[in-house]
């Protein structure tokens, strides 16, 4: 196993022709597509998943502050994973930020990607005059506030909101154990390079296939931005909205997003 694969915990399962590179979202690791990855398997591709740096499960040694201040310092990582793999032309399943971690890898190089599969995606979260991302300077500011002065207490709280349902539903608690796993500061830092990113004036270089999923409600993504990625992406996209609710569906509903996601893996964007 080389350096990058053991720093991000990387898992090679099934060994079919085509490849499917899973990347899970801030607070979580690749145990996040549990539900996924039997039917990814039985259906006869290689999956490949790994963890993000400042994951509960990567090496808190390993976390590089300046690195990761950009979202372009996690996509540097993924086409380090993909080199190290001799990955080329996959699908890449990314949540939530990781769907903009793949879209920045994939300008860079088009040629490792088939398609992205974005779900829960966002290129800003901040509103503008113009531009609706869901939160105001002040919501950030309180989030991080909540986030530095008492790490336990905010995951307790931020959880039943980002999964949406109750403490005792089994999502959430996973959730809130995957983000607690974090370290504080990392947890943090990463939060704050996601929620102040602005990545719309790269969308329109991003040339290859786009599916973008989306839930009906999610407490960090609105609707109306699934809609301006499809408007202002560079190449072919396409937008299917769930009638799920919360910014994990891929853990809460697994019954609805799972074939939604198969579809969208299996089949090209018609043109």
């Amino acid at each position: 196993m080389g350096v990058v694969e053991e720093a991000h915990n990387v898992k090679i399962l099934g060994s079919g022709d085509r490849t499917i590179v899973l990347a899970h979202g801030f607070g979580t690791d690749q145990s996040v597509w549990k539900h996924l990855v039997p039917h990814l398997v039985e259906d006869n591709y290689k999956v490949v998943l790994y963890d993000n740096m400042g994951a509960g499960t990567t090496n808190p040694e390993y976390f590089d502050f300046d690195r990761y201040a950009t979202l372009e310092g996690f996509a540097y990582d993924v086409i380090g994973i993909f080199e190290e793999l001799a990955i080329s032309s996959c699908v890449f399943v990314g949540h939530s930020m990781s769907a903009m971690i793949g879209a920045v890898a994939s300008i860079t190089r088009p040629d490792l990607f088939s398609k992205l599969v974005m779900i829960a995606a966002s290129p800003r979260y901040l509103n503008t005059a113009d531009y609706f991302g869901g939160f105001e300077e002040e919501d950030l500011n309180q989030l991080f506030d909540a986030m530095h002065s008492n790490f336990k207490a905010w995951c307790s709280g931020f959880a039943p909101l980002a999964v949406g349902g109750d403490m005792e539903s089994v999502a959430v608690q996973e959730f809130s154990r995957t983000l607690f796993n974090m370290r504080p500061d990392i947890a943090l830092s990463i939060g704050q390079t996601i929620f102040r990113s602005d990545m719309r004036e790269l969308l329109c270089h991003v040339a290859v296939p786009c599916h973008i999923i989306q839930s009906m409600r999610d407490l960090a993504v609105p609707v109306v931005v699934a809609e301006y990625l499809h408007q202002n992406l560079g190449g072919e996209s396409i937008v299917e909205v769930m009638s799920t609710e919360g910014h994990l569906p891929q853990l809460s509903s697994p019954d609805i997003v799972v074939p939604v996601l198969l579809k969208h893996i299996r089949y090209d964007i018609a043109v």
